[in-house]
């Protein structure tokens, strides 16, 4: 735990099953910043991404030929897929073998995009992350959940919805300290993920929050106390 802030954030959020929903560009640190502040806060997380991952790593195993849309739509469709989402050890099982260490090779970084740009795949693979959310917040424990559309597609309806950016230059020291990040630079993914999304401006309902000048530890406290000023609000 960061401080007594934090732990009675948490404390506060208890039971109550939030979904928190934290998106922005490549190199924000939206996957660690999310598996801290759920392990903080005491949910679930989802890394919607490494998702996207799991089934690229799939379809590669079986052959599957990545210019079909129709192969890889049905292949996310009945993909044995299982994700454990506890924040302190997440992971994805395929026939139950757990595949988490694999997602990062050189091989799936250069296909994955490919693969999460099909409009089968992502339909399908939208349908379960909404089902891990709608899960975690039935159970009352919660969940951060994080992605590039997942304030927007997945989960609009969010109890939080959190833009998480850093300027292209901090973002692109993150991306080149980040294993299995790819060869791609910050730019390069920027003006592709630009053509769906939208990571200047926050959507309404949405809080920017900057983390160029602030390091893992103070941009996951950050998260906390937006979270705990919209439970806050909430219940006012």
């Amino acid at each position: 735990m960061s401080g007594d802030g934090s732990q009675y954030v948490g404390q506060q959020i208890l039971g109550a099953g939030l979904v928190i929903a934290i998106d922005g560009p490549s190199g924000a640190g939206k996957s660690t910043i999310a598996r801290l502040s759920a392990a903080e806060l005491g949910t679930n997380f989802l890394d919607t991404g490494a998702m996207y991952r799991a089934l690229t790593w799939y379809a590669l195993r079986q052959g599957a030929d990545l210019n079909d849309p129709s192969a890889l739509a049905m292949l996310a469709y009945s993909i044995p897929m299982q994700v454990e989402a506890f924040a302190h050890a997440p992971r994805i099982l395929i026939e139950g073998r757990d595949v988490t260490r694999l997602l990062r090779g050189e091989e799936v970084n250069r296909a994955v995009s490919q693969v999460s740009a099909v409009p089968g795949v992502r339909e399908q693979m939208i349908a379960r992350q909404r089902q891990i959310i709608q899960a975690a917040k039935a159970s009352g424990r919660g969940i951060v959940a994080e992605g590039r559309d997942i304030t927007t597609v997945v989960a609009p309806d969010a109890d939080v919805k959190i833009l998480l950016t850093a300027s292209p230059q901090v973002r692109e020291q993150r991306r080149a300290r980040q294993q299995g990040a790819g060869s791609d630079s910050v730019a390069a993914r920027d003006f592709a993920d630009s053509q769906v999304n939208n990571f200047t401006t926050p959507a309404p309902g949405v809080e920017l929050l900057d983390s160029s000048d602030l390091d893992e530890q103070e941009t996951m406290e950050a998260v906390v106390a937006i979270v705990g000023r919209a439970f806050q609000a909430r219940q006012g």
